[in-house]
């Protein structure tokens, strides 16, 4: 498999030129390329790299048996494979950290002995990830790796940086795209939103330079994640919640109101019983769930609901997975994606939201008035994103943006398949451009 550029290249390397850096855990889904990512840095960065996973290394999960101590631990690593050497500026590469939390708890110990780099990655799940969240803090750094963004994708197609200043500019100047970019760049979205950020299956799309084989593979990676859940949920009952949640996420975004009710997945169930299972999917790397807010108003947070939630697929790879056959079919053949309620349109932009480091947040009023998909803000104001399958009305954005009654909200966003505007309540822009939407809104702001 050909290796794809990822935007947590430069930043290893950035942890890397940083004298003071301190162990580094990577997290995030399986899959999702952190492995390929993290060895191809190793190798281009370290003359020496002692890597262990603890999946397929199982015997390596003892190194930590007699305490914590750097010394001890490579006495430990020599017994196993005594050809190993370990010279000062080694990389210690640990993968598959879910499986030995005993290796965080070491990472205080690399940290304070100082003559190793660390780097671990694994998908932390369920009380594993709590148990290793808990273990060496302060002594150690986190960084969140996600499937492929758009821009990345079209990286894998050839683009360069040029393409993303090109577009920020021309969002900044309000300046419309032309037609051929229109139509290039939805193209590419358009197979993107179908194939999803799972880099191996971007790479089969890329060098076959069509869609076949792709659906197997994003149906093998949902079966995966099936597999996950029941190997690291700790309990039966908590096991066949987490599936049971897992199994409806596109049962409810096919619907109008698109909020997770748990009462429709199980007789007699209650939304508390199920909070912890959101939890475990949302740490697992799996889902991205979305709160309803209390009032459209900052701060943001502490100003939601927790039992009021949409749950988005993390990639929407997974999302065209658990479509049925004939919905597959429409969406390849036809492109027809204004079917099944919007929530394609809608999964993208949280999952591109997320990956710019935005938290999700709706609002639906109690007589359901108003609605709203997503808000961001920038540093003096709340703006409302509305994401539109078709380019129909905009009541509740244009209520949110010209009503009194909410000061924090200044200017919204419309996210459709219509060119770059503002009509002095919002901005419009095609739904491609949603990547950018941090440093749009950072840049104007100055």
């Amino acid at each position: 498999m050909e290796l794809l550029r990822r935007k947590i290249d430069s930043f290893l390397e950035q942890w890397k030129a940083d004298a003071d850096h301190k162990p580094l855990i990577v997290r995030g889904a399986r899959q999702i390329g952190k492995t390929e990512s993290i060895r191809h840095f190793a190798r281009t960065h370290y003359s020496n790299v002692i890597e262990i996973n603890f999946v397929f290394q199982k015997q390596y999960k003892q190194i930590f048996s007699d305490g914590y101590e750097v010394d001890q631990i490579i006495k430990n690593i020599s017994l196993i494979n005594p050809s190993l050497t370990f010279p000062e500026g080694t990389l210690f590469f640990f993968d598959e950290l879910q499986d030995c939390p005993d290796c965080a708890t070491s990472l205080k110990s690399f940290r304070l002995d100082g003559r190793y780099d660390v780097i671990c990655s694994g998908s932390l799940m369920g009380l594993y990830y709590k148990q290793t969240e808990s273990n060496s803090v302060g002594y150690k750094q986190d960084y969140e790796m996600h499937s492929m963004d758009f821009e990345e994708f079209l990286w894998a197609k050839g683009y360069t940086e040029a393409l993303t200043h090109d577009l920020l500019q021309h969002m900044l100047d309000v300046k419309p795209l032309s037609d051929m970019q229109m139509s290039v760049l939805m193209d590419a979205f358009r197979d993107y939103m179908v194939i999803g950020g799972m880099p191996e299956v971007v790479n089969t799309y890329i060098r076959q330079g069509n869609f076949s084989g792709t659906l197997d593979l994003q149906r093998q990676l949902s079966l995966d994640y099936e597999e996950d859940i029941t190997k690291y949920a700790q309990e039966g009952v908590e096991r066949a919640k987490i599936l049971n949640v897992y199994r409806h996420i596109s049962v409810f975004l096919a619907k109008d109101n698109k909020k997770f009710q748990v009462s429709k997945i199980a007789t007699g169930a209650r939304n508390r019983e199920y909070i912890g299972s959101v939890e475990w999917l949302t740490n697992a790397g799996i889902i991205n769930p979305c709160y309803c807010l209390v009032e459209p108003e900052l701060p943001l947070r502490g100003n939601y609901n927790p039992s009021q939630y949409k749950i988005y697929f993390k990639d929407t790879g997974l999302l065209i997975a658990s479509l049925d056959e004939e919905s597959q079919e429409d969406l390849r053949a036809n492109r027809n994606f204004g079917t099944y309620k919007g929530a394609i349109y809608e999964n993208i932009v949280a999952d591109m939201l997320v990956k710019e480091g935005y938290d999700l947040y709706y609002y639906r009023n109690e007589k359901s008035t108003i609605e709203m998909d997503f808000f961001v803000r920038d540093a003096h104001s709340l703006i409302p994103v509305e994401v539109k399958a078709q380019d129909n009305s905009t009541k509740s954005l244009n209520k949110l943006v010209e009503s009194d009654q909410y000061p924090d909200i200044h200017y919204g966003i419309k996210l459709c398949y219509r060119n770059i505007g503002f009509n002095g309540r919002f901005y419009t822009f095609p739904y491609f451009l949603t990547f950018l939407l941090k440093p749009f809104l950072r840049e104007r702001g100055k």
